[in-house]
């Protein structure tokens, strides 16, 4: 893949000056600002990582750089190439599909505990979220959508009373970003529907459904991405859902 240059934003700078002044070190500030480019898609699957340059960016040594790059390859963000070097890893559709079956569970499991948590407050602040997501349907932007689902999202769940549960909540969701899955860049006609499911699974909430039908409500929900991103998937992934 041709390579093109990319600077680091600003944003991204200073984020990565932040997370520098809190630990004391360089490598953390590298590893702060690819990472925030991965999982943003501007370091897209095969981009080829030039140490030199990103260090040039972020006026470090490339020994801090290559230390980034190392923990990222440890995350599995990034691989290594014979010939290449360090690129940025692509998508696993596997992984996104064994990734969303555990979450369409155990997110359904949390949105059911924590939905008595949930007051007028916590409904309203879904509500403005799911308000924006609409409002970004105009102009698709998958990257901000998807920030604004996990947004939403996580007013339902964070309430849940089951350390345990949420805990494997937010392990679901950092998978998803290490593997940079932002369905609705594939299929965006499905963030339409979602939008829609957002304010059924709000007023489900806001009725005091029981638990049994609320858990079910969001589990389709996260299904239906699901089968939507296998509906273009290879066939041999497909095939382990069968």
């Amino acid at each position: 893949m041709t390579e093109t240059a990319v600077g680091i934003s600003a944003v991204e700078r200073s984020a990565a000056d932040a997370a520098g002044t809190k630990t004391g070190s360089k490598s953390e500030q590298a590893y702060a600002a690819v990472k925030a480019r991965i999982v943003e898609g501007t370091y897209t699957p095969g981009y080829r990582l030039v140490l030199a340059k990103i260090a040039e960016d972020l006026g470090v040594s490339v020994v801090p750089v290559r230390e980034a790059i190392r923990r990222l390859e440890a995350e599995g963000l990034v691989k290594f190439e014979r010939n290449i070097g360090a690129t940025v890893s692509g998508i696993d559709p596997t992984e996104y599909l064994y990734t969303m079956q555990t979450l369409s569970i155990i997110e359904g499991a949390a949105t059911a505990l924590s939905a008595p948590l949930i007051d007028s407050v916590a409904i309203a602040r879904a509500r403005a979220v799911n308000a924006e997501m609409r409002d970004c349907l105009e102009h698709f932007d998958p990257v901000r959508f998807t920030a604004l689902n996990q947004d939403f999202h996580s007013v339902l769940f964070e309430h849940c009373p089951n350390p345990h549960i949420l805990d494997l909540v937010h392990r679901g969701w950092n998978r998803l970003a290490s593997i940079r899955a932002s369905t609705f860049r594939f299929v965006p006609g499905r963030a339409h529907e979602s939008v829609d499911e957002h304010e059924a699974l709000l007023q489900l909430i806001e009725s005091n459904a029981d638990a049994d039908t609320i858990e079910q409500a969001a589990r389709r929900h996260r299904a239906a991405t699901l089968d939507a991103y296998l509906s273009l998937a290879p066939a041999a992934v497909q095939a382990k859902t069968i």
